[in-house]
């Protein structure tokens, strides 16, 4: 026997058809539109790096790749140099990881692993508050309240003990006024150390709780858990949080300015000012003209170049570690 659908059936495989065809072409419409999102973004970021090239270039033509290691500054005669802010740059952002890292990771292993639960969340919204200051209430803060302080207490402390020692005496030697790479560095550690320790918490917090307890089970101790346990589980987002504070740290403006000194020369003591490229830029782009304003351009285009690299040694830092653990 033949057997007959009703006309009920065939509505219900209409709908159903209908159903599928439309869910379909929401599925396409929602990949072409995340899609042409992330293009937008990449063509931004595009449009940045050209438009930052296209300004510098005048500066590069002139100067090439000796622009690098120049340490001249000479508005008035057009000569410049990258030297000094590309070394105030990179050394008060060392210093700030030298600081906030081993800080940031100390908070987020207590807050994850030993703290009390009744202190464990305001005691963590209390570090993520701190991410939420102004950098130039940063900047304010270092230099009218931790200069003074550090110049009365903190160098002429560094200057005795560090500074009497051979092969580094030398960065901890000079006048003594508060501001400096020093200073900018650590008031800088201010700043991204909430980032860096919100990050690391957050991940650590992602470990599944299976895995601690039956390290504890075997008797490791608490330390143990974490060096054998949570930090090889978590190694991808300590490294991106420790990036995201580096960035933080490279480009950072207001902070820096207060403190860093805003002086064009090169001194072997951290104690001495200094720059950065983002705070030669605060301090010079208003008034810049002509050839002045193509340098300030090619500043900004190193100060990109570099945070690029940095990204780029992270996540081949990262991708060499899963290798050889066989990932």
């Amino acid at each position: 026997m033949m057997s007959t659908s009703s006309p009920a059936d065939a509505a219900h495989s209409a709908d159903v058809v209908a159903v599928a065809r439309r869910q379909r072409w929401l599925d396409v419409l929602f990949h072409r539109a995340t899609q042409f999102f992330a293009l937008l973004v990449l063509a931004a970021l595009l449009a940045i790096i050209v438009s930052l090239f296209l300004n510098a270039w005048p500066s590069f033509k002139k100067f090439g790749f000796e622009f690098l290691w120049r340490v001249e500054w000479d508005i008035i005669n057009e000569e410049f140099g990258a030297a000094i802010a590309i070394v105030g740059t990179l050394l008060s952002s060392a210093i700030a990881l030298l600081i906030a890292v081993p800080l940031s990771f100390g908070i987020a292993l207590f807050l994850t692993e030993t703290c009390p639960v009744w202190l464990r969340r305001p005691l963590g919204t209390a570090v993520e508050l701190l991410a939420a200051v102004p950098s130039i209430i940063y900047g304010m803060f270092g230099l009218f309240i931790f200069a003074p302080l550090f110049a009365e207490h903190g160098q002429p402390a560094l200057q005795s003990t560090l500074g009497q020692m051979p092969l580094i005496g030398s960065l901890f030697g000079g006048a003594m006024n508060g501001i400096g790479i020093l200073a900018a560095g650590i008031v800088l550690s201010f700043m991204v150390l909430p980032f860096i320790a919100a990050v690391m918490r957050d991940v650590f917090e992602i470990v599944p709780p299976i895995l601690r307890e039956s390290a504890y089970g075997l008797g490791c101790t608490t330390w143990e858990v974490v060096r054998k346990v949570v930090l090889p589980y978590t190694q991808k987002g300590v490294v991106g949080g420790i990036m995201l504070g580096l960035g933080r740290a490279l480009g950072e403006t207001m902070a820096v300015t207060f403190v860093i000194g805003n002086s064009q020369r090169l001194s072997a003591s951290l104690f001495s000012p200094g720059t950065s490229i983002a705070s030669t830029l605060a301090n010079e782009f208003g008034e810049a003209a002509d050839f002045h304003l193509s340098t300030l351009y090619a500043l900004g285009f190193l100060l990109f170049v570099i945070t690029f690299f940095v990204l780029a040694a992270a996540k081949v830092m990262i991708s060499r570690a899963e290798k050889a653990k066989g990932l």
